[in-house]
């Protein structure tokens, strides 16, 4: 899997379709771990919520 970006939307229907499954551990897509990281358009030095983000980047771990 290559990197994905997708909109908040989207990631909402990814797990609702089951396509992104929650372990508990981690995420799961595609049997393939994922981190799902938020993107903002403000500097980066301010913390920001994680669900308040407009995209986010889903990554394949450990390839």
């Amino acid at each position: 899997m290559e990197e994905l970006i997708v909109s908040k939307e989207e990631l909402v229907q990814l797990f609702e379709d089951q396509t992104i499954e929650d372990t508990g551990r981690g995420w799961l897509m595609e049997g393939k771990e994922v981190e799902i990281i938020a993107l903002h358009d403000v500097d980066p030095k301010f913390l920001q919520d994680v669900t308040n983000a407009k995209f986010y980047k889903l990554i394949q771990k450990g390839k």
